[in-house]
């Protein structure tokens, strides 16, 4: 498959990564998890003369959306969720308002001329959900290149995330590239295939023993 176009932005004090992501042959983009500074990323929507035309939110995490409602003040567009995190996060209805989508897994999500999916991956949250465009995999707070996202958290769910990386993922091949939620690695972006031979939570053979490493008290 081919790459899409991915502009990505460090955003905020917490390495936030926000994306631009839309076809390669085309103005159209949509905000992955709009956060932080809405001016930044209008300006870099313009530096690559790209067209906003939605928002897509891995989550619900103020991290990850405290720029929704800014964005939604300047551009009338769509905004996709899952809706199991619709029907959890308050403070997403707010934000999202009638903006909001809910999406199914597997739902489409168009961007321009070409039509991206939507892969539910609860674990972090109940409606966690990561974006395949093409042979790009924006994967918000579910996997980072070394890890991925915390399960002890309100609506967190371990046996849901070994089930998500486990199976789920399975639908990305190895030659996607993985662009995740915050920059938690020594490089911001890395191939499936590197991804799955040295993220340790792809390593468990059971559920049982990812539960039980991913649950391990924290330091």
């Amino acid at each position: 498959m081919p790459m899409p176009y991915v502009r990505q932005l460090k955003l905020g004090p917490m390495d936030n990564f926000v994306y631009l992501v839309g076809p390669a042959d085309g103005p159209e983009v949509v905000v992955v998890d709009p956060a932080w500074d809405v001016m930044e990323i209008e300006s870099a929507v313009a530096q690559d003369g790209k067209r906003v035309v939605g928002a897509f939110v891995s989550h619900c995490h103020g991290d990850h959306i405290n720029g929704l409602e800014e964005l939604l003040s300047r551009h009338d567009v769509p905004v996709y969720a899952q809706e199991e995190e619709v029907a959890f996060s308050r403070e997403l209805r707010k934000w999202g308002g009638d903006a909001l989508r809910p999406l199914k897994a597997g739902d489409p999500v168009p961007v321009g001329s070409r039509t991206f999916q939507a892969l539910h991956t609860p674990g972090h949250t109940p409606g966690s959900h990561c974006l395949l465009a093409d042979d790009a995999l924006v994967s918000g707070d579910t996997v980072f290149i070394n890890g991925c996202g915390r399960c002890d958290l309100p609506g967190s769910n371990p046996e849901a995330m070994y089930l998500s990386l486990s199976q789920v993922l399975l639908k990305v091949p190895d030659s996607a590239r993985l662009f995740p939620g915050h920059d938690y690695a020594d490089v911001p972006v890395a191939g499936m295939d590197a991804v799955r031979q040295k993220n340790p939570y792809f390593a468990f053979p059971d559920m049982a023993s990812f539960v039980a490493f991913r649950m391990r008290p924290r330091k």
